[in-house]
């Protein structure tokens, strides 16, 4: 596979990772920057490989890491009554939805 073909797959890969954060994280500044950051430092890590086969791997964890945060992170947000809603879109049909107890919000980290 060529090179620039390759070159022009990471940066679909890292433009998808970053809609993907976007869009999960909206309204969180504290995520959506740590989340570009994180995607921004991984792709700078990995700019140097030449492996053919390590970059079409990279890019395969590029594309389930955006596929995850797209479709099994969803945000909760607190409402006026003290508690916390969640509201899943047509992106999270079909996947299993599990709420905290107040057992383990109540926790320290």
């Amino acid at each position: 596979m060529a090179a620039k073909q390759l070159s022009g797959e990471a940066l679909t890969a890292y433009r998808a990772l970053l809609r993907a954060t976007r869009k999960s994280f909206a309204g969180d500044t504290v995520m959506l920057q740590g989340s570009a950051a994180e995607v921004r430092k991984k792709f700078e890590e990995n700019r140097h490989v030449t492996s053919e086969q390590e970059i079409k791997k990279l890019l395969d964890e590029a594309r389930e890491a955006s596929d995850f945060i797209s479709n099994m992170i969803v945000q909760a947000k607190l409402n006026s009554s003290g508690g916390y809603e969640v509201k899943a879109s047509k992106d999270h049909a079909g996947a299993t939805l599990e709420i905290p107890s107040e057992e383990l919000l109540k926790k320290p980290a």
